[in-house]
Formats: structure tokens, sequence, C-alpha cells
């Protein structure tokens, strides 16, 4: 009986649950938003707040750990440097899990995005945005089109 037994198994043995977590969570920390499915998100949510925890701690210890699940220097350094001072002085809700409500074509599942509540690419697009020269509409462009030209008056000799 599967009394008290926390985690989701996903159809996987112990070494695979590990290894697509493992990936997932390189995907989240280089992306900051990932797609997968409701299930994996929910599981990924675990690993992603304790890989989080550890860039808190910020010291050699918490950065060996977090070498132990991402497996690459540049992660764990992006990981320490820019995603844990982000979240100084939270105390939990890292990731957040948004449900898309639209099935995945072929099987059906239910599919959710997972990402960091403190993401750096939100700031960097409004700073994009405000950089970006003003849009002219279509009516406008045309309005100014329309107007006649102060040149083709008559010309004076």
């Amino acid at each position: 009986m599967r009394h008290s037994k926390t985690g989701r198994k996903l159809g996987r043995n112990a070494s695979h649950r590990k290894a697509l977590f493992r990936n997932m969570a390189r995907s989240l920390m280089t992306f900051e938003r990932i797609r997968t499915t409701e299930q994996k998100a929910k599981e990924l949510r675990k690993v992603a707040d304790g890989l989080v925890a550890l860039a808190l701690q910020n010291d050699l210890h918490a950065r060996r750990e977090a070498y132990k699940v991402l497996g690459n220097h540049q992660l764990v350094a992006k990981l320490f440097n820019e995603i844990g001072p982000r979240f100084a002085g939270v105390s939990g809700g890292y990731t957040r899990v948004v449900k898309l409500g639209l099935p995945r074509v072929g099987d059906c599942a239910s599919l959710a995005i997972i990402e960091l509540t403190r993401r750096a690419v939100a700031a960097e697009k409004g700073k994009a945005a405000a950089d970006a020269p003003p849009k002219v509409s279509k009516k406008e462009t045309k309005a100014v089109a329309d107007e006649p030209s102060q040149e083709s008056g008559p010309v004076e000799s």
C-alpha cells in the first residue's frame, strides 16, 4: 500500500527521474521559464526551490551541493550571482506554476509553465520598450500622406 509516500514516480525508475529533474532544473535556471506537463512542473518546483535556497546560503558547501544537481559551473555561477540575490529577504515561493489550460496535442496531457517569480527578463523587456522609438499607427501615416505638400504649390521665379 502507498501510505505516506511523497513524490510522484511519473512512470520512470529512480535514475530516470533524477536525470529528468536535473535536466529540467538546468533549463529552468538557464531560461527562467519552461513549459512542461503540470505534474512534472509540480515536482520540479521542489528541486528548483531547493536550489534557490542553496543560493541564498551562498557558501562553498552550498555551491558544491548545487553543482551536484546542475553539473555546470556557469549555471552555478548564474544561480549564486544573479538569481540568488534577487530573492534576498524572501523566504520561500521562489517558483510559480501556471496551468495553461490547454492539453498537449497527441496525448492530451495538461500543460503548465513553471517560472521563477522574480525574473530578470521582465525588467529587460521594460527597458528595451522604453528605448524603442514610438510606434506610428497606420491612420497617422495615412493622414500625413494625404496632406498636400508645400513643395507642390506654384513655383515663383
